[in-house]
């Protein structure tokens, strides 16, 4: 039993007998684990590959973290334990770092997992297709294996936050021998995958269910508690949220079901909302603006755009509370390890934010016509929903009070990406980002200019490009002294909400809908992205 899940019993331990056992919150438990039984879980949209080495989809994350392991797990206060990796040493330049590799483990073909299969998986693979394996490894310029298992890694700098970024969503480690000499993105195991993991793949049923069954030989003596992930795939809103009424779903994702809906489904019974499980992901809601095309390459309509949004009523009326007001790029989840900063930050949700955006408008030249109107934009909302489609709204409404006119243009999933994050084709665009336990990992590639890059989505959109922002952002990545790190983005955070190419809305919590017979659900900053092996069901 890991440290967490000891520190976790004990204090639920200390609470028996008290009046706070009614407090508790229903991912957590006071019994004993039971093993056996089937946990269903839906999620949307149905993941176009399951293996999350090739891609960072939020649904294709929730399915690999259950079947591959990193090398490193965090707790809740973001700190590193061990996973495959049981210790490790850093050597006094932060330029080689030592992992001692657990024994005894298998893939789930029965095959031995060695040191090998850390330097293919993190060499040839994390690093050359995971969208973020560059940030999470780039100064990784070899991994040296003089035994079985041990991994030497060499960078070519030190680089803080390659710590934060070798848990199983952002490294995942998968076996040198299936892929190694095979075109890895063609092979048949990318939707058929063999990890290390508490559960392995049993079938996909397209557009039905995708079936995970326990590893029975799994490394963690007792673990994982249940027999079977059933994770379905749901076209209908209101089919989800009936389903969890009914009891047939145990678990809806952040997503599946409407805001509004949540709110009700938490008032019954038999339902909570499982909070919590996110700090490590550190999410935030934005709207990146094109700057390479007029009008939002002039500061002045950016910043005309951030104050003439309310923040609160995006957050209250839009997503129920669901989060809270963004200050800019670095969620608050970061104010425990001082990165974020709340200070010498350019607020716009002064008293009179409308007449400031009306100004800045007249002196970027933008000057009212007939209709009222200064100029048009087309928004391209994210097309994660209907709540999308609803801030869409509602940010056409705000921005017509001072003058821009917005067509909305509501896309299917590819033609959205192929369009705004392959073409660059838009002027506004709504979307969330994982900002990660770390800046320089999650943040850093929404402004940094060498993450301008069309193949890529999801990067830096906006195509911003500003040498001091990029000068900082580097240095970052190399000082190795906590309390400058964090002054570092300090300024960050100062220089990019005063230039606005982005405008950051809403820090999200991915909360999920539960049934209360499901115990132990959120063991981890990563929530439903976690192994949930420690997960049971009450019967």
């Amino acid at each position: 039993m890991d440290h967490l899940v000891t520190s976790r019993r004990l204090f639920n331990g200390l609470l028996l007998g008290t009046a706070f056992g009614a407090l508790l919150p229903a991912s957590q438990s006071l019994a004993n684990p039971q093993s056996g039984g089937t946990l269903t879980i839906t999620t949307t949209p149905e993941p176009a590959i399951i293996t999350n080495a090739l891609s960072s989809a939020p649904t294709t994350a929730e399915l690999a973290t259950k079947i591959f392991d990193g090398l490193l797990e965090y707790d809740l206060e973001l700190k590193p334990k061990p996973s495959l990796a049981e210790s490790w040493t850093i050597s006094p330049d932060g330029k080689i770092i030592t992992f001692k590799l657990r024994q005894g483990v298998t893939w789930h073909d029965g095959k031995p997992f060695t040191s090998a299969d850390v330097q293919f998986a993190l060499m040839e693979v994390v690093k050359k297709f995971h969208p973020r394996g560059q940030g999470n490894l780039g100064p990784v310029q070899s991994i040296d294996t003089p035994d079985a298992h041990t991994a030497v890694f060499n960078l070519a700098h030190p680089y803080p936050p390659l710590m934060m970024g070798l848990s199983s969503l952002e490294s995942p480690i998968v076996p040198r021998h299936i892929y190694e000499g095979t075109d890895f993105r063609n092979n048949p195991a990318v939707n058929a995958p063999i990890g290390t993991g508490p559960f392995k793949f049993a079938r996909w049923e397209k557009g039905n269910f995708i079936q995970l069954d326990k590893n029975e030989n799994y490394w963690r003596p007792g673990r994982p508690y249940l027999d079977r992930l059933i994770i379905r795939f749901i076209a209908d809103s209101a089919t989800r949220a009936a389903g969890v009424e009914r009891g047939e779903i145990d678990v809806a994702t952040f997503g599946t079901i409407n805001p509004v809906e949540m709110r009700r489904l938490e008032t019954l019974p038999h339902i909570a909302i499982a909070k919590g499980g996110y700090e490590a992901i550190a999410p935030v809601m934005m709207l990146e603006l094109n700057v390479q095309k007029p009008p939002f390459d002039d500061k002045r309509v950016r910043l005309a755009v951030a104050y003439a949004l309310d923040r609160n009523f995006i957050t209250r009326a839009i997503w129920h509370g669901f989060g809270k007001p963004a200050v800019g790029p670095i969620s608050s989840f970061m104010k425990g390890n001082g990165a974020f900063t709340d200070q010498n930050i350019l607020r716009f949700d002064v008293r009179d934010r409308l007449e400031i955006a009306n100004r800045l408008l007249d002196e970027a030249g933008l000057k009212r016509g007939a209709n009222g109107m200064r100029v048009k934009i087309f928004h391209d909302p994210a097309p994660f929903g209907e709540d999308w489609r609803r801030m869409g709204e509602y940010i056409k409404q705000a921005l017509a009070r001072v003058g821009i006119e917005v067509e909305l243009r509501n896309r299917d999933y590819p033609s959205f990406v192929r369009l705004v994050h392959n073409e660059y084709d838009f002027n506004m665009t709504s979307t969330w980002s994982i900002g990660m336990a770390d800046p320089t990992l999650g943040v850093q590639r929404q402004t940094w200019s060498k993450t301008i890059n069309r193949a890529v989505p999801f990067g830096n959109v906006s195509q911003y490009s500003n040498p001091e922002v990029d000068k900082l952002w580097e240095a970052a990545q190399t000082e190795i002294d906590p309390a400058k790190r964090n002054q570092i983005f300090h300024k960050l955070q100062e220089l990019l909400v005063a230039d606005s190419p982005i405008i950051w809305l809403m820090e999200m919590d991915l909360v999920a809908v539960q049934n209360k017979r499901v115990k132990d659900l959120i063991t981890s900053p990563l929530g439903l992205r976690g192994g949930l092996y420690e997960t049971w069901i009450q019967r």
